[in-house]
């Protein structure tokens, strides 16, 4: 039962080219850079991973994170709402030359979509969207008198999340704001692997405050002082 990794260079080891991973984080609350970092370690090393989907609620900033495995090529195509943000450049950049895919996807319907992958919903639907751009080629239906789109689960191969307390079997809590999509990706991933900042034995945390609970959690490996994204992009960081 004990699921804990030495590195985070091993944690992401088993990663394949063409993966779809998602990522943890709202911008920087709850992202896990030290997991990403060393995912763009062994590709500068080897080549792999290669030709990723990745799933997150941007496209990264600045030259760190997400914006830096894009910069680097890693990324074949983004699911995201926000593409756009302060720094983009690293995206925006890629997207105009034609060399990375964009899935536009409204927030709360990416949240939807990942949860739905976690509790086995293949489909639902939502007011959101319908009439413009996003819909088009999508099942539509009428429930009382207004229209909604249908939407389909969003599953990943992978998911990187970022915790703060956790345990050896893969029982997990969040600091704040940093809860976000990560405990919806958990549950949505076929393998889940988690960085958290402080470790405890199995059993020492109160079953009452896991938020993620091991069964979704394969890997865990401990990062005492987590760099925080928006701290490196201030820093002008190129990772």
């Amino acid at each position: 039962m004990n699921k804990m990794a030495s590195t985070v260079a091993q944690a992401v080891a088993e990663i394949p080219d063409g993966a779809q991973v998602m990522i943890g984080g709202f911008g920087g609350s709850g992202a896990p850079i030290e997991l990403i970092h060393a995912l763009i370690d062994r590709f500068r090393a080897t080549g792999s991973p290669a030709n990723l989907t990745v799933i997150n609620n941007n496209a990264g900033n600045g030259f760190t994170g997400i914006a830096a495995m894009i910069k680097a090529g890693m990324v074949q195509k983004m699911i995201c709402s926000f593409p756009r943000s302060s720094n983009a450049d690293a995206f925006n950049t890629r997207y105009l030359a034609g060399e990375i895919e964009l899935e536009l996807v409204p927030q709360g319907t990416l949240a939807e979509r990942i949860r739905a992958a976690g509790a086995g919903i293949p489909a639902f639907f939502t007011p959101s969207s319908y009439g413009t751009d996003l819909a088009k080629g999508k099942p539509v239906e009428e429930f009382d008198g207004k229209m909604y789109v249908r939407e389909r689960w969003l599953k990943a191969d992978f998911a990187l999340l970022k915790g703060q307390l956790g345990d050896p079997v893969g029982n997990l809590t969040y600091r704040l704001a940093g809860r976000n999509f990560n405990p919806l990706m958990a549950m949505a991933a076929t393998k889940t692997i988690a960085q958290v900042s402080e470790l405890g034995e199995a059993g020492s945390i109160d079953p009452e405050a896991v938020i993620t609970p091991g069964i979704f959690v394969d890997t865990v490996v401990q990062v005492k002082d987590p760099q925080q994204e928006e701290m490196l992009v201030r820093a002008g960081v190129i990772y």
